[in-house]
């Protein structure tokens, strides 16, 4: 929410200057001098102009607030979103020629004011929309999906799936339904949908766990006890659960009615994030990944280069890895062993020195020359900033595992593809030569639960000194 006031107000102040700019060009100086001298502040020529434009950028806020513009894209449709958007500037701007009238103030052009509610109503509906394209581009990309549990098999639960599953603005996957006590199979829902059915009540939260759930709906009617306890459990495990407005008896009376596309839900839980501090660390991620694949695009070249000429194989060593929610996405890396590496990788299973699912020999004979080299300075990953540019990965995160060490986790384990991964982390800077996987874990978890743009600046910094140090491996 505080993402998208700020998104207002710095898109309105532009749509001020932008008017005033075009004043300044349109008319004559002393015209012009008079827009900024004002009539009731002489001395302060900046203080009408300013107050209306901060005035009006808090009514637009304002008013946005009201109309529910700062929820979540996914509650409501496009073009209801323009339609209440460019309400709330039209409305503001009323409030804004009401106040030049109360002012008084004779010297203060009516045209830039239309011309600034104008430029602020387009800009505001222009912003909202490259929003919407870059957003489906991604879900399209399956970045910044939400994968739900629909709890009941009955025709409410049916006819919320599909009505998710239509509208691709959402963003919504459905990942199976939740069969209540008593249910027969047939009754309430159809025999060729009985597939999607992946637990019962009782395990609702072991399927969430494993299927990275964001959202529990709950379609069915089930006691209060029952929906106390889900509700317990939803807060401690971080999901958030909604039922339908007929089914809540009461455990939400105060709670407003949230439409998902046309279907009203009531949110009994639903968890906070951090949206400034994600947003200013995507933005790092994209801005410092691109610096660095110019900066360093020489230096990219002269080890592609070397590793052609060192060894016989692909500059480039591609492996599926799991990112966030379980998603699969292919890490580039430059090429540090042997062609053919992995068919290898049995024989030397005896010299493992890690425990648990990862893999480790100091003296790896697959290793070449060149390979040792990079590993040593870390610039084997130099091609990963482009897979944090894609948004695949970030630059400060848990490294993403393969699906090999994926299949070996436990349930709690899971808990390590809640975020997206990283070049860095961490346990790469603490705990890199710790053999433990139950310590490589419990320092994911520990950056997950106290993370923070400050904790990230504090990784990268002891990252760069870890690789000038040359104590990679």
């Amino acid at each position: 929410m505080a993402v998208w006031m700020v998104a207002d107000g710095v898109t309105i102040l532009a749509a001020a200057a932008a008017a005033a700019f075009y004043r300044l060009h349109a008319v004559s100086l002393a015209q012009a001098d008079s827009f900024w001298t004002g009539a009731v502040f002489p001395r302060h020529p900046l203080s009408i102009p300013l107050a209306l434009v901060c005035g009006f950028m808090l009514a637009v806020i304002t008013s946005s607030r009201r109309m529910r513009l700062y929820e979540p894209l996914r509650l409501g449709s496009f073009f209801r979103e323009q339609r209440l958007s460019a309400q709330a500037c039209l409305s503001s701007g009323l409030l804004l020629t009401g106040a030049l009238y109360l002012l008084h103030a004779p010297n203060v052009p009516r045209s830039i004011v239309l011309l600034t509610i104008a430029l602020a109503t387009m800009g505001l509906g222009v912003r909202r929309l490259v929003y919407r394209i870059l957003l489906n581009r991604r879900l399209d990309r399956g970045i910044g999906t939400r994968n739900m549990l629909i709890v009941g098999t009955g025709p409410e639960a049916h006819a919320l799936r599909h009505h998710l599953e239509n509208l691709r603005y959402l963003g919504y996957t459905f990942k199976g339904f939740i069969e209540l006590p008593g249910a027969i199979p047939g009754e309430g829902y159809n025999r060729a949908h009985s597939e999607d059915v992946v637990g019962t009540l009782e395990t609702l939260f072991q399927q969430a766990r494993k299927q990275f759930v964001d959202e529990i709906f709950l379609t069915a009617r089930c006691d209060r006890e029952t929906v106390q306890g889900a509700l317990e459990k939803a807060r401690t495990q971080g999901v958030d659960l909604r039922v339908v407005p007929d089914l809540y008896d009461g455990l939400a009376w105060n709670s407003p009615v949230e439409y998902i596309g046309q279907f009203p839900t009531i949110p009994l839980h639903c968890g906070k994030v951090p949206e400034l501090g994600l947003v200013f660390k995507r933005t790092f991620d994209i801005l410092v990944s691109l610096a660095t694949l110019v900066v360093l695009a020489p230096v990219v070249a002269a080890i592609a280069v070397a590793v052609k000429l060192d060894s016989p194989g692909p500059v480039f060593y591609n492996s599926e890895r799991i990112g966030k929610k379980g998603r699969v996405f292919r890490c580039t890396k430059f090429r540090t062993m042997v062609a053919g590496a992995e068919r290898l990788k049995g024989d030397l299973l005896h010299m493992n020195e890690r425990d648990g699912v990862l893999f480790k020999v100091s003296n790896d004979p697959r290793i070449t020359r060149l390979g040792r080299f990079l590993r040593k300075y870390s610039l084997d990953e130099l091609p990963q900033f482009w897979n944090v540019l894609m948004g695949e990965m970030s630059i400060v995160g848990p490294r993403p595992p393969l699906a090999s060490e994926v299949k070996e986790y436990k349930l709690s384990h899971l808990r390590r593809l809640d975020v997206t991964p990283g070049i860095t982390g961490l346990w790469q800077v603490q705990g890199r030569q710790d053999p433990s996987f139950a310590s490589y874990v419990s320092l994911d978890v520990t950056y997950i639960d106290n993370w923070s743009v400050w904790l990230d600046f504090q990784i990268i910094l002891r990252t760069i000194a870890v690789v000038f140090a040359g104590t990679g491996s």
